[in-house]
């Protein structure tokens, strides 16, 4: 089973959280097959905007939210 990740990131209202100021200008750095590579992926746009407080990428593990019973850890 492919272990699908995806990164996006945006301006968040308050920086310790995940509340997204605009939804719709989100950010989508893209869809990928492993964490690994969504990892770097979202190193370099974190890395790139470190001076914005305001703004924040995340890795979302899409693999769980398809199959959450058949990897529950992983």
């Amino acid at each position: 089973m492919s272990k699908l990740h995806l990164v996006f990131g945006g301006r968040v209202k308050d920086p310790r959280g995940h509340d997204f100021e605009d939804p719709s200008a989100l950010h989508i750095v893209g869809i990928f097959p492993d964490y690994a590579t969504a990892e770097a992926a979202w190193r370099g746009e974190a890395q790139r905007t470190v001076d914005d407080a305001q703004m924040k990428y995340v890795v979302v593990h899409l693999h769980r939210l398809l199959e959450p019973a058949v990897d529950p850890q992983g």
